[in-house]
């Protein structure tokens, strides 16, 4: 699978991956500019960002007018091109990349920690680049919302063999308190999407007319955050 995530075609058109990342940015921004709102409420969007698998960078992008430098990773090169226009900094590779003196008072991982093997390991390392009083922010598949026993076997997020680890909001909060983190918290995370990724989701092709009509759905994901302890 990270031979995947590095391969060009993941972001656009790849078996897995996305038919096109791409696409999705006028959404995709929508989406984290509400969040991102949402995370300064809560005085966690300030000082020095780290996004964990930014792909084309579009949160570090809003995420400009609320800290003061802001670094991305991933794993796809041609994604790490596109990122470094939104971004202070951008890294090819994981958490691997980063040097011992890379600190911040904010990481997000958002929709990455479905894809970990072992989401607890990895959230041990990743609170070594987080300053002592930081915040750790993540977002993921709602494993728990009504969406996913309305549509079986056909809930979108059951992306085999991408997606590998899944939580609903007690476990989301579960496992950033299993590694220490304190005031951990549910915050609000509400996607907007066009009609036409709903229609790709659950197998309907909108007319053309109607593709680019966006509707916010909630329940499809979940975010949390947990802060270091100071």
């Amino acid at each position: 699978m990270q031979d995947a995530y590095a391969h060009d075609s993941y972001f656009e058109g790849g078996g897995p991956g996305y038919s096109s990342y791409l696409a999705q940015e006028p959404t995709l921004r929508l989406t984290f500019r509400r969040f991102l709102r949402e995370l300064s409420r809560r005085g966690m969007a300030q000082g020095n960002l780290l996004e964990v698998g930014c792909a084309y960078g579009f949160f570090l992008a809003e995420a400009a007018r609320y800290f003061a430098l802001r670094v991305g990773t991933d794993y796809s090169a041609s994604a790490v091109d596109m990122a470094r226009a939104n971004a202070d900094r951008v890294l090819l590779g994981g958490l691997e990349t980063l040097g011992a003196d890379d600190l911040f008072d904010c990481a997000a991982v958002i929709h990455v920690i479905e894809h970990i093997y072992d989401p607890r390991a990895f959230l041990e390392r990743l609170l070594t680049h987080v300053r002592p009083g930081g915040w750790v922010v993540l977002a993921t598949p709602d494993m728990g919302s009504f969406w996913r026993p309305l549509q079986r076997s056909r809930w979108p997020f059951f992306k085999i063999p991408e997606h590998v680890t899944f939580f609903d909001r007690r476990s989301l909060r579960g496992v950033l308190e299993s590694v220490g983190c304190v005031e951990v918290q549910t915050v609000p995370y509400v996607s907007v999407f066009s009609l036409a990724m709903i229609g790709e989701k659950v197998g309907w092709r909108p007319p053309a007319f109607a593709e680019r009509l966006r509707f916010w759905l909630p329940g499809t994901t979940i975010a949390a955050a947990g802060r270091k302890p100071a």
